[in-house]
């Protein structure tokens, strides 16, 4: 194994040596150090959702789904939760599309961010009507709105 000797910033090596011998090691381990701060801040939401298994309908869940993106606004950074947590919110459509309740079934850690997810599903209704192959009088749907690592 080789034994590394780093020379000390002193009078006899200036930094321009250092750069010219490749000695930027230290450097290159405070950069993979704060990596994770880095990729925490340059994260994004998703959204995503999910119907109960009886709606089969994959053109009805689109609509429900761009309904509800459309509607999202993403709060000031300040409120975003912390990486990899998200906010799950519970929805029950009628047949008729209007929204018969609502509520947050998993909090983010963040009010604001939770606030804003269960505004984007309250601005999105009415929905479509359910659609006439569905059997039930009412639609469960989940909306999970997460801070995720930006790929």
């Amino acid at each position: 194994m080789a034994d590394y000797h780093w020379p000390l910033l002193d009078e006899e090596t200036p930094l321009d040596t250092l750069f010219r011998k490749g000695r930027l090691a230290l450097a290159a381990v405070l950069v993979l150090a704060l990596a994770p701060v880095a990729l925490a801040a340059a994260g994004s939401p998703q959204l995503q959702a999910f119907f109960q298994q009886d709606l089969t309908d994959a053109a009805y869940q689109q609509k429900v789904y761009s309904r509800v993106a459309g509607k999202w606004r993403q709060p000031g950074a300040k409120a975003r939760p912390a990486l990899g947590k998200k906010v799950v919110v519970r929805a029950v459509i009628g047949r008729d599309g209007k929204l018969v309740s609502t509520d947050i079934a998993i909090e983010s850690g963040s009010k604001a961010w939770d606030d804003a997810a269960l505004a984007a599903v309250k601005k999105a209704a009415p929905f479509p009507p359910l659609p006439a192959s569905f059997p039930l009088a009412t639609l469960d749907a989940h909306f999970h709105v997460a801070w995720v690592a930006s790929p």
